[in-house]
């Protein structure tokens, strides 16, 4: 289920690369130097990670769209990314 491309590592592989990120920065030993470097990496990283769960939720309204044309009304799931559904 974590699959990752040859060019994109998996959103658990990013996510825990910013946890690492977070410890490192937490150390005295890291400098300030060090640390601006791991912030703007952080930052690459969380933007990425933004991106992929955007087009995540861009997959999972178009399955729910699907569903709702597939089923009548009373057989539909409730739609939880949907407010008011």
């Amino acid at each position: 289920m974590a699959e990752a491309t040859a060019t994109q590592p998996s959103i658990e592989t990013l996510i825990s690369r910013l946890e690492e990120i977070t410890r490192t920065m937490e150390t005295p030993e890291t400098g300030l130097e060090g640390s601006i470097a791991l912030y703007e990496e952080g930052l690459s990283i969380a933007e990425q990670c933004r991106k992929r769960l955007q087009e995540a939720r861009k997959k999972i309204e178009v399955i729910n769209s699907g569903m709702h044309k597939e089923k009548p009304a009373a057989d539909r799931v409730q739609d939880l990314f949907t407010p008011g559904s």
